[in-house]
């Protein structure tokens, strides 16, 4: 058994609740992930142009008040560098010491600051303002950012991003461990040594699975897109199925040396805790 699994970081992501039973929710939701396998730490994102900066402000101080290790989302489209400022004055008072650093989706105005344009300079602004305060994520695409121009173009936006000062990374979600294997070996081959966490998105709904996809550039292998397919209309062989191809993914992934996995839990504990309980660590 690879020794990199006893090590691996685990790690949940959440969006913020539009309701007060959103919120009981998700509550109920990280207490049963909690129960099955502790993860390290929740993130918890931000919407489209800052459209939800309040309610993740909400909902982190909420789950820091119950002492659970929460990394924000941060993002520069739609915010000045003082309200940057002002959001990380509060997140250091909170105690927090790790965020999620990422340019944001441009809203249907099409309208920004115009302040800071790019995820590597949020991430020099945070070096500037703070120092070391924080521990510093970022995005990486195995399947390349559905808005670059190349693949060599993507790559150079992550490596902007690692000489800014990111401590590690968090993938796109993908189903095909061979996108994963290569940037790996991109970045060995650019003296990248940050650790990159794959991103892990549960099989539970196609039609919502592939408008996601199709949405931010993840790619569904055809053979797992057929079967779906042939699923559409039985849910619990669906679910099945998903739950093997991804469970197999991530028992690869970290077989191959993966420093942890980061799921993108929808709010949900269901699907994840399956999926741990099929890791053979």
């Amino acid at each position: 058994m690879n020794t990199n699994k006893h090590a691996a970081i685990m790690s949940c992501e959440f969006f913020p609740p539009r309701t007060e039973a959103g919120v009981e929710k998700l509550l109920t939701t990280q207490q049963t992930l909690n129960d099955t396998f502790q993860p390290s730490y929740y993130s918890v994102t931000f919407g489209a142009g800052g459209t939800t900066r309040d309610s993740t402000l909400e909902i982190v101080k909420l789950l820091v008040k119950k002492n659970i290790n929460v990394a924000p989302h941060i993002s520069c489209i739609g915010s000045s560098k003082q309200q940057l400022s002002d959001l990380l004055e509060h997140y250091k008072a909170l105690g927090i010491t790790r965020l999620v650093t990422l340019r944001g989706d441009i809203p249907d105005s099409g309208e920004t600051t115009k302040e800071l344009s790019y995820a590597n300079e949020l991430v020099s602004f945070i070096r500037e303002t703070s120092g070391e305060n924080f521990t510093i994520e970022v995005a990486a695409y195995p399947e390349y950012h559905p808005e670059s121009k190349t693949p060599q173009s993507d790559f150079e936006h992550f490596k902007n991003k690692v000489a800014a000062g990111a401590n590690g990374a968090i993938t796109q979600y993908f189903y095909n461990i061979d996108a994963y294997m290569r940037f790996m070996d991109n970045c060995e081959k650019n003296n990248i040594s940050i650790p990159v966490t794959p991103g892990i998105m549960p099989i539970t709904n196609y039609a919502s699975l592939t408008r996601f996809s199709d949405t931010c550039g993840a790619e569904i292998p055809r053979w797992i897109r057929k079967q779906l397919e042939a699923y559409a209309d039985d849910k619990e062989s669906l679910q099945a199925f998903g739950l093997d191809v991804v469970s197999n993914l991530c028992n690869q992934l970290l077989e191959q040396g993966a420093p942890g996995l980061h799921f993108y839990t929808l709010n949900q504990s269901d699907s994840t805790n399956a999926i741990w309980k099929n890791l053979s660590l």
